[in-house]
């Protein structure tokens, strides 16, 4: 006789071992139909799995996150299965859930093509209509494998085979495909009624590209079919504001075969760079950070000393001369340590923030490269603050109050905020992370942030703090962080002298605010659809003539802005104004100052806004005063 506790405190007795859904059931008939899932004493299950203890019960419906991605995992499954309805031959491999939606690998002779995927999706669309049950089966390890052998699928019989002998593994079952799964799925095809495929792309056997190559559909898939517009909507906004589409437009920069994920950057986009750099820079200075620059090639024995050379090696680009191994840094850090034992420190030094641009290179794979998204040359706004163990609270409290006030001159004020704690696999006394974690949470309390803690998804030498801001379509985007480190101080000999006239080892916190420049600027162009604010914008005013008349009155007043420090062009082309107004709205400049007869004689100029406002006609101090105003508040609007 069980007695299911519920989320409420509330308890229910049943004379028999029930499942999932009996108790949904008993609860009240609507909930039974919305139950995807429940979660057992913790553990997600089918609504189909038998009770037969005493257990706490919390029934999963698509109202929260795990319902959704049960949702998502199924409809992976639905498509498996019509593909196997429609191209038997095709072998299926794996099928996880993905940010939005799923994928599934398949083994196929030949290239799937958008007319397969209308096929797929509408043979998905009829078998969920056929509410066909879902079902879960435990065989037998051996069992397992012959069977997928005996039916053509090699690579699950590859998976299955991988798990140890003896052991049993789980099969769901909808009809006539079976798949291995740990689940839990939902009930019944007739659930998922909200999905999309959406592309193809090549995926290697295992994430091995010495393995065979593989075809991964993707899909997305929702709970309710509103929730999936306005995402498909974000979509299109998204491929409007890619900003390898802005880069071409608006001759920003380029990426080519010569230099796989390194960045050729054009006039334009430099400035841009420019001002983020330089603002970043004017941060430095004025929050006590000391800029420092490290060498790009460091011998092999520093990197075999932070773990690097055993652990990371095939990410880095390494080198030879004269019989010694090299790499390019792939990080800053070792090199700020060094630079703090280049001497003999106090704990009146402490604490010491380095702040570096520092140019690293990682050999990523080249199926992540993503434009100036995920690169394999790039540059940090890297600091690290070597401290005390009890100057971790008050450094992370200037940090968190520093961050938001960079987002906001940048425009982002929707940030959410990420703590993630001590994983299984760490180094350091629990005392220390006790520490550590404590410090952390005071400061986010002292900075008055809210924030979500992610157990386990700290590093392995300390805890961290993520910042993730919002886009103008809604992406979230994790650029700031700062991280507690125990162990790099400790494995390179970083020490300080303490007030006990005693050697300790510092602390070292790893902070960046945008992190990757490149990506930064990525995610800067897209946020603002190329429209850049005042202050970022390549060029900030484009001067046009009417006439030939106006030609060096316009290029005096593009001149004068220029010696006021701004970036400004001239137009003098013998073209219509309409022309010359319309080309120039195309390149979403911030500006454009119009200058025909009426305004040559009056010493007035006639000003356009990007988003094509008429501010009339004004002199040229106030335009300049407007501007400099404009640009004294950072963000400006989009």
């Amino acid at each position: 006789m069980p007695f299911i506790t519920l989320p409420d405190g509330s308890r229910r007795e049943f004379d028999r071992p029930v499942t999932v859904a009996e108790v949904a059931r008993d609860i009240g008939p609507g909930l039974v139909k919305a139950a995807l899932a429940g979660r057992v004493d913790g553990r997600l299950v089918d609504t189909s799995r038998i009770i037969e203890s005493d257990a706490s019960l919390a029934i999963v419906t698509d109202r929260e996150a795990e319902g959704v991605d049960i949702i998502r995992h199924s409809t992976a499954h639905l498509l498996a299965h019509a593909v196997k309805e429609l191209f038997p031959e095709a072998q299926v491999t794996i099928g996880p859930v993905i940010e939005n939606g799923f994928y599934y690998d398949f083994a196929f002779k030949r290239p799937f093509t958008p007319e397969d995927l209308a096929a797929i999706e509408k043979r998905m669309a009829e078998l969920a209509k056929r509410d066909i049950p879902v079902t879960r089966e435990v065989w037998n390890r051996d069992e397992a494998t012959a069977f997928f052998q005996s039916i053509g699928e090699h690579y699950k019989a590859e998976l299955i085979a991988a798990i140890p002998p003896g052991e049993t593994v789980s099969l769901y079952r909808e009809g006539d495909f079976v798949d291995l799964c740990r689940g839990p799925h939902v009930p019944s095809t007739g659930r998922l009624k909200v999905f999309k495929l959406m592309k193809v792309a090549g995926a290697y056997w295992r994430g091995d590209s010495r393995n065979a190559q593989l075809q991964r559909i993707y899909g997305t898939a929702w709970a309710r079919k509103d929730e999936q517009d306005a995402y498909l909507t974000m979509l299109e906004e998204a491929e409007k504001r890619d900003h390898r589409r802005i880069g071409r437009q608006h001759d920003l920069f380029h990426l080519q075969d010569e230099a796989p994920g390194m960045v050729f950057w054009h006039p334009k986009g430099w400035t841009i760079w420019q001002e983020v750099e330089q603002y970043m820079r004017r941060v430095y200075r004025e929050n006590g950070y000391l800029e420092v620059r490290c060498p790009q090639i460091v011998d092999r024995t520093l990197w075999e000393k932070t773990g690097h050379w055993q652990n990371y090696r095939e990410n880095m680009f390494t080198t030879e001369s004269e019989k010694r191994d090299y790499a390019i840094k792939p990080m800053n850090c070792p090199g700020h340590i060094l630079i703090f034992n280049n001497g003999l420190r106090s704990y009146r030094d402490l604490p010491l923030r380095y702040g570096e641009f520092g140019s690293c290179h990682r050999n990523e794979p080249s199926g992540a490269l993503h434009g100036i998204m995920r690169v394999r040359g790039f540059t940090q706004d890297d600091g690290h603050i070597f401290c005390t163990e009890d100057q971790i609270q008050s450094e992370v409290t200037a940090f968190n109050t520093l961050v938001r006030k960079v987002y906001a001159d940048f425009g982002f004020h929707d940030i959410m905020v990420k703590l993630a704690l001590r994983p299984e696999k760490r180094i350091g006394e629990d005392a220390v992370w006790d520490k550590a974690e404590a410090a952390l949470r005071e400061a986010l309390k002292a900075s008055d942030l809210a924030w979500d803690e992610l157990p386990g998804e700290g590093a392995f030498y300390g805890p961290k703090i993520e910042f993730h801001i919002k886009d103008a379509i809604g992406r979230s985007w994790q650029c700031g962080t700062i991280q507690v480190d125990f162990s790099m101080p400790r494995r390179l000999g970083a020490e300080y002298v303490g007030e006990d006239n005693a050697r300790h080892t510092p602390v070292m916190l790893h902070r960046a605010i945008v992190g990757s420049l490149e990506r930064f600027i990525g995610i800067l162009i897209e946020n603002y659809a190329g429209a850049l604010p005042l202050w970022l914008s390549p060029v900030q005013a484009v001067v046009l003539n009417i006439t030939e008349r106006q030609a060096e009155y316009a290029e005096n007043v593009a001149k004068t802005l220029r010696a006021t420090g701004f970036r400004v062009d001239s137009d003098l082309r013998n073209e219509k104004i309409s022309y010359k107004i319309r080309e120039h709205s195309l390149s979403r400049l911030p500006y454009q100052i119009v200058v025909g007869d009426k305004e040559m004689a009056a010493g007035v100029l006639a000003v356009r806004t990007r988003g094509g406002q008429d501010l009339g006609q004004m002199n040229l101090e106030v335009l300049i005063r407007r501007l400099l105003d404009e640009v004294a508040a950072r963000s400006g609007t989009a």
